[in-house]
């Protein structure tokens, strides 16, 4: 994977299908036993999605490395962190899409896993998703030490002080009008940490120093918040086609969200700040971390 020589559209094309034939190598086969259940897990792992998590792994890996060029078994390690990402990242969706939280009938353009497998299935596809991540992150050929730290990163970020303690605070405000820094804090554990996770994640598979790793938590932590304020921006503006899932869902719950506390145009501003916010924390990074700055565009240019 040269990243020096292939555009950003190409290199994303390129890292997308290594993890996906990554996860296609590693997750169970649907002639295991029991069938239905690996099924369901490759349903809800496979389908198309944008793998921007997975895309900032292998993108900070690169901002740690002298080389454009990834050996094999450097590749090899960000994949594995890679693909936990996009394992726990799918566990999350499916729990979203249930009846008892967001019952949503449509993600990444086509039925959700409980439409499709029932809810009981769905359920535990889920649940068998998640050990799964930590399988992989297992599985890389670093130092023992940075494998447990790895795992520590991302139980941290998918747990009760990161992702589902976000989601928690999130289904309990239905309704509510939260102050900014609450939202903020919402969003920072339900969608920041995992995309902190996923530089982080990137940064220990490449054996990074305590400098650089401290310049990409900040984009990282700048970058996952425009994320989730650019969300908030498509679900009112955007329609259900070109999202893939269920367009103004959030007004329909009565969700708070930026778009609902900040108006349009100031919710356009803050991402814009964070964006900027994120690129002066890699600046003195130079070609390392061209591939960070093309995705802090693509997340701030997306329209799904």
């Amino acid at each position: 994977m040269n990243s020096s020589t292939l555009n950003f559209s190409s290199w994303l094309s390129e890292t997308v299908s290594s993890v996906e034939q990554h996860l296609q190598h590693y997750m169970p086969a649907v002639d295991v036993l029991p069938e239905v259940l690996h099924e369901a897990m490759r349903y809800a792992v496979l389908g198309p999605g944008k793998r921007i998590r997975a895309a900032l792994v292998y993108a900070s890996g690169l901002a740690c490395m002298n080389s454009a060029m990834l050996e094999e078994q450097q590749k090899q390690n960000l994949s594995f962190a890679a693909a936990a990402v996009e394992l726990i990242h799918a566990y999350s969706l499916v729990h979203d899409d249930l009846p008892c939280m967001d019952d949503d009938d449509m993600r990444r353009g086509r039925p959700t896993t409980h439409i499709q497998y029932g809810e009981a299935m769905a359920l535990l596809a889920a649940d068998a998703l998640q050990p799964l991540a930590f399988d992989q992150l297992a599985q890389m050929h670093i130092d023992p030490l940075s494998i447990v730290q790895a795992i520590r990163v991302l139980s941290e970020a998918a747990g009760s002080r990161g992702m589902v303690g976000g989601q928690v605070i999130d289904v309990a405000n239905v309704g509510n009008l939260l102050e900014l820094s609450q939202l903020q804090k919402m969003h920072q554990m339900k969608t920041g940490a995992m995309i902190e996770a996923s530089v982080r994640l990137g940064a220990i598979a490449a054996g990074a120093n305590n400098d650089l790793t401290a310049q990409l938590n900040r984009y990282a932590v700048a970058i996952g918040l425009a994320f989730q304020v650019v969300d908030d921006i498509l679900d009112a503006t955007a329609d259900t086609q070109s999202l893939g899932k269920t367009a103004g869902k959030d007004a329909q719950n009565n969700k708070p969200t930026y778009v609902s506390l900040m108006g349009l145009e100031a919710s356009k501003a803050f991402a814009h700040q964070l964006y900027n916010e994120a690129l002066v924390a890699i600046d003195s990074l130079g070609y390392q971390a061209q591939r960070l700055r093309e995705l802090a565009d693509f997340i701030i240019r997306r329209n799904y």
